[in-house]
């Protein structure tokens, strides 16, 4: 109730504080090319086998047009405030409605994670063995039925015929989040990769032929950034499109704090968020009173309304991911070894990365893309965190989806991939894991449950659109 009440009073303060920055006399978004564009390998005419080199700028600029427009906000949504509070407190049960059907992988470490694809089962008989995936990965403590992410799938998963793209998707819910159980003393964190690595294994194995095409939101950017990085050339993912990513944790964690708005609404709406999803938990985490996460979690329980970085400094730093990285000292150590800023350099396939230059949440935003010539920065004037709310016929719209669809058709279908599997080989021990060479560490399996899931309702106790 505390980060409910916190974000309602969002609304009223915002459009105080902000009245003065609504106006911008020029809304062209900055979108910035690497000096040396890569040359990548593309169908040089639909249906045919012929292939072309095209520098990824000349791809960008005649097949992703949508991403060189203004972006021009509802009236009544005029600044970043405004558009984060909408994403919070905005009603999206009747749009982009969407199914999923959830697998459950088991890890080796004892973990769950909720694997929800889309569409269904019996409704995708359309689709080939090689349709391309869209991998999502969601905000801090979001999941499947995030109106960020339906806005897209709902588009992206529905038939060439009805205006879509035709593509599966599948949706990585973290531990914990959109229903999804901890079955091991450990969360999930910013910079912890390996997750995504071992849910990524298990779609390259069902879909061994079909293209996997990244997409993340705000903190799932970030998991989605590092493992590229981590990755590079041995990367699952073929392309991959981040929006609001946090980028440098220490820095925008600074910049939160030292402002009001920064510090009592949105740090403390992150934090509180958090705090409700470990209450949720608890029992698991604290089973044995002993173990180092559970002493951590109810240390974390006598916080009261605490910000992202107390409840971080508290709990995620020690149970955001395992040995020999975690424990971390304090939040300062855990957000340097976290933050994706720095790793940008390191990544091995095309990366569009979008953010809002009046995002109240990410302050501070790398646009130089390292010198990567597969890495494209743009920055929109206005557009929030995740918000990016306009006018749509009779409904409110997103910005960001259109030139995200245009972008994942062109990594999906354009873009001529190698038949080759991408990533370490991968097997299945005695014990039933699917394991990959050279991580003895990592398995997954699938156990009982899951079944078809409505993601167009919320999660009950949390805040959408965090």
């Amino acid at each position: 109730m505390g980060a409910l009440l916190s974000v309602v009073t969002l609304g009223a303060m915002a459009a105080f504080f902000a009245l003065g920055s609504s106006n911008y006399s020029d809304r062209q978004p900055v979108v910035h090319f690497p000096t040396q564009p890569a040359v990548l390998a593309v169908k040089k005419a639909k249906d045919l086998d012929e292939v072309e080199h095209v520098s990824l700028r000349t791809l960008i600029e005649t097949r992703c047009q949508s991403l060189f427009t203004e972006f021009h906000p509802l009236w009544w949504l005029f600044n970043g405030h405004l558009q984060t509070i909408y994403c919070v407190l905005g009603n999206f049960a009747k749009n982009d409605l969407i199914w999923y059907e959830r697998t459950y992988l088991r890890l080796s470490d004892g973990g769950t994670l909720g694997l929800d694809f889309s569409p269904i089962k019996s409704e995708s008989s359309h689709l080939k063995d090689d349709s391309p995936i869209v991998v999502v990965q969601h905000g801090l403590t979001g999941g499947s039925y995030e109106p960020y992410v339906r806005a897209i799938l709902s588009r992206a998963c529905a038939k060439k015929e009805d205006g879509g793209l035709g593509f599966r998707a599948v949706v990585i819910n973290f531990r914990g989040c959109a229903g999804v159980p901890i079955t091991s003393p450990l969360l999930y964190s910013a910079g912890h990769t390996d997750d995504t690595r071992q849910a990524l294994m298990y779609v390259a194995r069902q879909y061994p032929n079909a293209p996997l095409l990244g997409l993340g939101f705000s903190l799932g950017s970030n998991v989605l950034t590092r493992y590229l990085a981590e990755e590079g050339a041995h990367s699952r993912l073929h392309s991959a499109c981040a929006l609001a990513c946090p980028w440098d944790l220490a820095a925008n964690n600074n910049g939160l704090l030292t402002s009001f708005l920064g510090k009592h609404i949105y740090s403390k709406g992150m934090g509180g968020n958090l705090l409700n999803l470990l209450r949720k938990h608890l029992k698991p985490l604290i089973a044995d009173p002993d173990h180092h996460v559970a002493k951590a979690a109810q240390m974390a329980l006598s916080l009261k309304n605490p910000t992202l970085e107390a409840f971080d400094n508290t709990f995620t730093r020690i149970a955001g991911g395992p040995a020999p990285h975690f424990p971390f000292a304090n939040s300062d150590d855990y957000y340097r070894w976290g933050s994706s800023h720095n790793v940008v350099k390191d990544i091995a396939v095309p990366y569009l990365a979008i953010n809002a230059d009046d995002d109240p949440v990410v302050r501070h935003v790398p646009m130089d893309g390292a010198g990567n010539g597969l890495v494209v920065m743009e920055l929109t004037r206005g557009g929030g965190h995740l918000g990016w709310f306009q006018a749509g016929l009779g409904f409110v719209d997103r910005w960001t989806t259109k030139p995200v669809l245009e972008w994942l058709k062109l990594v999906g279908e354009e873009l001529v991939h190698d038949p080759n599997p991408k990533g370490r080989p991968l097997f299945v021990d005695t014990d039933g894991y699917l394991k990959e060479e050279g991580k003895p560490h990592l398995g997954c399996r699938v156990i009982d449950g899951g079944g078809i899931i409505d993601g167009s309702g919320g999660e009950e106790g949390m805040l959408q659109g965090l």
